[in-house]
């Protein structure tokens, strides 16, 4: 199926029908059902492989950690998006560069065997072509991105290798500053991009993949939008406006990002101080690993997780200010420039938008407050397949 309407076509889609709304009125359902949806980052595959966890069923807050599966994919008309090869950064050494490397491989086949199982509800895009098809054929779209690009070590060669693979976005560095660039939240060694960086911008521009500035530091910022051939994404991050830390960007930042043709993709993370005790960590670092957890370790796990979110929430953001802040991003960057990335199942969600199913809320505060549902669906898929398209034209063989 087919799901691009404009907001006078759903109106008139929607005339003559007994749920049709009283005249003056606009069916936000309806309008958000037939929006073209994407996220672009889903950490969702920390999930894939989990003993007695299914993805393709529908589950809840009250008896599951994950906050994406293709139940409430449905619940929430979240279309796809980028499932996150996601590898924590050890030691800048031969051996964690050796480790890091084959983790992440075996993430990225990962990823490939669960959506592999669905073939009839989800199928692997890598361009924006296959996410124009699998849309019109009514399946959801699953494209995978790289999050640290630590595991390439120092051979650049490698990123061909997830490339050829599937792989069309990747970030050069996460919490840590690593052999490519420096990190929004560590020590700075490079004063942004290292000499293996640069040359990383460089390769991936070549190869055609789309670069992701989130948790670089302001410096990395500066010199991907400087290098890069073309535009630039932040995968999910947020306005410094927001809450003053150093993995949000401030607004003369955004500026530049829109005037370099480039997104920002609304996170649900860093509006807040992040209350990381030490109960949270120790129940992180079992998340980390819980497709190694029997059944019964992955209820218990649940079980305190959610006792904890009622004592001492992870995010002191209401939903309120979560949109408070999507309109300021809004104002500073231009409807051509803004995207979404909550950051599902890597620590996002907030009070009032806990999981995916709550993304009917957002499209109804912005028809609200105005926008059209064209300009909305720029928001939710246009602008993040124009910089895949983007990327894809600038590829060199």
């Amino acid at each position: 199926m087919i799901k691009k309407f404009s907001l006078v076509g759903v109106l008139a889609l929607l005339s003559g029908c007994a749920s049709t709304p009283a005249p003056g009125t606009i069916d936000t359902a309806a309008v958000h059902r037939n929006l073209l949806v994407l996220d672009t980052h889903l950490d969702t595959p920390i999930n894939f492989g989990r003993s007695g966890w299914d993805f393709s069923a529908r589950h809840s807050l009250e008896n599951d950690i994950a906050q994406v599966d293709l139940g409430r994919m449905a619940d929430g008309n979240l279309d796809g998006g980028f499932f996150v090869i996601y590898t924590e950064q050890g030691a800048l050494s031969a051996e964690g560069y050796r480790d890091a490397l084959a983790f992440a491989r075996a993430r990225s086949e990962t990823i490939d065997r669960e959506i592999d199982k669905f073939p009839s509800l989800i199928g692997k895009a890598t361009s924006v072509v296959d996410a124009k098809k699998l849309s019109t054929a009514g399946k959801l779209i699953a494209f995978k991105s790289i999050e640290n690009s630590y595991p390439l070590g120092e051979d650049l060669s490698l990123l061909e290798e997830f490339y050829r693979n599937g792989v069309r976005m990747a970030g050069p560095v996460h919490s840590g500053t690593n052999q490519f660039a420096d990190s929004a939240t560590d020590e700075p060694k490079w004063n942004g991009l290292s000499p293996l960086g640069r040359k990383w911008v460089t390769e991936m521009n070549r190869l055609g993949m789309v670069i992701d500035a989130s948790h670089s530091s302001d410096a990395t910022f500066d010199q991907l939008i400087e290098l890069s051939r073309t535009p630039v994404i932040l995968s999910h991050s947020s306005p410094r406006w927001a809450f003053d830390h150093p993995r949000n960007l401030d607004d003369k930042r955004i500026r530049r990002l829109a005037e370099a043709g480039g997104a920002m993709c609304m996170s649900t993370i860093f509006m807040s101080s992040m209350k990381m005790s030490a109960e949270r960590a120790r129940l992180f670092e079992r998340y980390e690993h819980i497709a190694d957890l029997t059944v019964a370790e992955q209820s218990e796990l649940v079980l305190q997780w959610r006792r904890l979110d009622q004592t001492e929430p992870m995010w002191a953001t209401s939903f309120d200010e979560y949109i408070a802040a999507l309109l300021h991003l809004i104002i500073v960057a231009g409807v051509d420039h803004v995207c979404f990335g909550a950051d599902w199942d890597g620590g996002g969600g907030i009070d009032g938008l806990r999981d995916i199913s709550g993304l009917p809320l957002i499209t109804e505060r912005l028809l609200a407050e105005g926008y059209t549902a064209d300009q909305i669906e720029k928001m939710t898929s246009g602008n993040v397949l124009r910089l895949l398209r983007a990327a894809e034209l600038a590829k060199k063989n």
